[in-house]
């Protein structure tokens, strides 16, 4: 089991509109620790990312901010990026955006899912308001990074 398996079993869930939350991006939340009243209206993406290495054993950020994923496991280039363990870390917004050694300001993660016409595929949370597979320019890239156990 990876992580992109894992994450790939939730495509589909979506933010329930109105005054009700869905739970499942709540407890992604809880692992960022955000209480359990979290509204599935905040940007969810990098909270939705820690589900599955929380389930495999494997690191995480433990943060709800998108680019904190950049100093977490190992940096790799595309070219050998694998639909498995790997992160793919973006820009988000318009204009100029900065560079990845600014954690804190806005950006977007998810699951490495390929290339396809000039796109990267990303299968994250928080897209189009649910968890989906959607391309992306590869020039927002900020950083790939793939999650390993630790060897001992």
């Amino acid at each position: 089991m990876t992580c992109f398996s894992l994450a790939q079993r939730f495509v589909g869930i979506r933010e329930i509109a109105g005054g009700r939350d869905h739970p499942l991006i709540q407890y992604c939340f809880m692992l960022c620790g955000f209480d359990s009243e979290t509204h599935d209206e905040v940007p969810w993406c990098s909270a939705f990312v820690q589900l599955p290495p929380f389930l495999l054993g494997l690191p995480r950020s433990r943060s709800a901010r998108a680019r904190h994923n950049l100093l977490v496991g190992l940096p790799i280039e595309l070219d050998v990026a694998e639909a498995k363990n790997d992160l793919v870390i973006i820009t988000r917004g318009s204009g100029q955006q900065p560079g990845p050694e600014d954690t804190d300001a806005q950006g977007h993660v998810g699951w490495y899912a390929g290339l396809h016409a000039g796109k990267i595929l990303i299968l994250g949370g928080n897209q189009s308001n649910g968890v989906t597979i959607e391309a992306f320019d590869h020039t927002r890239i900020l950083g790939i990074r793939r999650l390993a156990r630790a060897i001992s």
